[in-house]
């Protein structure tokens, strides 16, 4: 972890010059060039903690508080908009100065500071709104603040991101200073002037000229220059630490289960089911389903009975497919003294809610257990990465079998038949035949996220956060895809402000994780530019229009075999989506 904290810091200090850092600089360096000495001090401590809380924390308050994405870049811009107006009238600027050390009296440094506390309101404003080109390191981060709880680990590794990046900015802002203090002290009016350098870029920030240019410099300039840090960022001790943050921290018993699954799967293993290790008991999990009064269950208690443990969560289409078959084996096996439990441990932050569980198990048709593991304390204990995974659990309590990802049906059930045959239970005659649903078996276009910490192959350049407007979408090539209109692009979730995304897709089905909040939305379904026919319409899709009411996985195109062709989608204003996955 210290290694990766260390990395952050140079990935954050390679940012700050890189050209990523110029729609923001022009603030930093009117702030930093006017009022106290303490003044760029008080910027760099803003901008490391705001854009820290940002990074980390953000995502959780405003999908908690229902607010929309451009709610905080708003405020953030009123704020240094505001600031400029301020240094246009000396006056104003003194009193300002005056009234925030009476405030903050009792915490002033000694010996002065200041504009100390005045500029760590800019800096505060400037955090939010910096969005750097974020290399695996800050996406990293931004996507696991997104699905899990907070850890120490991980608020080290944003703030050392951001503390970089600040120091950098401090550094340019003490060059500037010098350069301009013989004008500061000669010409009065050069305190105004800076003040109005902020309000027009403040402004310009309003009409989003920063992100555009952003976008701009990351499609036409060499990568080594709009990404300084790329070597680093994508080196082994990198991956493999930014593994470890994903995952969490895991125990000695957890990385043997994970190895003797991982030598299982490969078929490495001594023996078609060897003692991997003991299964961990459930532990700091929420909502149970499907059981009594929705008691927890221990794996004490089922001791005597085989478990199949299934980490699922309920937007993944790889589980999704899987689901037939485990209805299957607990329809068939369940009175026969198998126990199945679901682990749905989620992947983005409105999984975590129990209502929308409980509709997809509904919709599911699962009857057998299942429980929240929103902090995923059940899924370290095993060190799992995969969804869905299983883990086969014998009347003992070991872990037996283990298999990742979708297939494989038959030797699975296989393994259930043998290890209650172990047991003493008697499993019938013959096998069921159950699979899963089947996907296609060409070579399909990946999954693909639409949030700005994931998203990949897009026409529109690196996609930023905020609030955007594309223009009309661009043709996309084969397996890409392109914003058309205007979008609130956040980390995770893309919000349609009237505009539409296009993708160049090869696959027989697609589906979309959309969302909704506070009320139905529609969403115009169009295949090669025409809407959709009732023959290639997918199960959520009526009359070329999807209804969107809660958030999750909607079924888009589902046709007669697979193919090459261009999906348009056009959601209602407000409708949120998240990723695309093809099967």
């Amino acid at each position: 972890m210290a290694l990766l904290v260390l990395f952050g810091f140079i990935a954050g200090a390679a940012t700050a010059v890189s050209p990523c850092v110029l729609p923001v600089l022009p603030v930093a360096l009117s702030a930093g060039a006017t009022g106290g000495r303490r003044r760029p001090v008080g910027i760099v401590v803003g901008l490391t903690a705001s854009f820290t809380f940002a990074t980390v924390a953000l995502v959780y308050v405003i999908d908690a508080l229902g607010l929309p994405d451009d709610l905080v870049r708003n405020l953030a811009i009123a704020v240094l908009i505001g600031f400029g107006l301020v240094l246009l009238v000396p006056a104003l600027s003194s009193r300002l100065e005056g009234w925030l050390s009476r405030f903050t009296a009792r915490f002033q440094p000694q010996g002065g500071g200041d504009g100390f506390w005045s500029g760590t309101v800019v800096g505060m404003g400037l955090g939010l709104v910096y969005a750097p080109c974020a290399g695996p390191i800050l996406a990293g981060v931004i996507t696991v603040s997104a699905s899990q709880t907070f850890t120490t680990g991980r608020l080290a590794v944003a703030f050392a991101y951001a503390l970089g990046s600040a120091l950098v900015l401090y550094l340019l802002m003490l060059g500037g200073r010098r350069l301009v203090a013989p004008l500061a002290r000669r010409v009065s009016w050069f305190q105004a002037a800076m003040g109005v350098v902020m309000i027009v870029f403040g402004l310009a920030m309003a009409g989003q000229y920063d992100l555009k240019f952003q976008n701009w410099i990351a499609d036409d300039l060499p990568s080594f220059v709009v990404n300084p840090s790329h070597g680093l960022e994508s080196s082994d001790s990198t991956i493999e630490r930014l593994a470890e943050i994903r995952s969490g921290s895991h125990s000695a018993s957890a990385e043997k289960i994970a190895a003797g699954a991982a030598a299982v799967q490969s078929g490495a293993a001594a023996s078609d089911l060897p003692v991997i290790g003991q299964a961990p008991e459930f532990h700091d999990t929420q909502r149970w389903f499907n059981t009594p009064g929705d008691r927890p269950l221990t794996m004490a208690e089922l001791r005597g009975r085989v478990v199949l443990i299934d980490f699922w969560t309920y937007t993944c289409i790889n589980c999704i497919r899987t689901q037939p078959w485990l209805n299957a084996m607990n329809a068939r096996y369940g009175d026969r003294g198998l126990t199945i439990i679901g682990v749905h441990t989620p992947e983005f932050p409105f999984e975590r809610d129990a209502g929308n569980v409980e509709a997809a198990i509904k919709r599911a048709g699962i009857e057998y257990p299942v429980v929240q593991d929103n902090d995923y304390a059940v899924w370290n204990s095993y060190a799992n990465q995969y969804w869905p995974a299983e883990y086969f659990v014998d009347a003992k309590g070991r872990i037996r079998y283990a298999h990742f990802g979708e297939g494989d049906y038959a030797h699975k059930e296989d393994v259930i038949r043998e290890l209650l045959t172990e047991a003493g239970h008697d499993p019938g005659r013959g096998m069921t035949g159950a699979s899963g649903m089947k996907a296609a078996h060409v070579l399909l276009t990946p999954e693909s996220y639409l949030g700005s910490a994931r998203a990949d192959r897009f026409e529109n350049g690196t996609i930023l956060p905020g609030v955007h407007d594309f223009g009309p979408a661009k043709k996309p090539r084969p397996d890409w895809l392109s914003y058309g209109g205007q979008w609130a692009i956040g980390p995770e979730e893309a919000i349609s402000k009237g505009g539409e995304v296009e993708v160049n897709f090869k696959a027989k089905r697609v589906y979309l994780v959309l969302s909704s909040p506070g009320r139905a939305r529609q969403a115009r379904i169009e295949l090669d530019g025409h809407p959709v026919k009732p023959a290639d319409a997918g199960a959520d899709v009526q009359g070329a229009d999807v209804t969107v009411r809660g958030q999750r996985l909607y079924s888009l195109i589902d046709l007669p075999s697979p193919g090459r062709h261009l999906l348009t989608i056009s959601p209602d204003s407000g409708t949120g989506a998240y990723a695309f996955t093809f099967g």
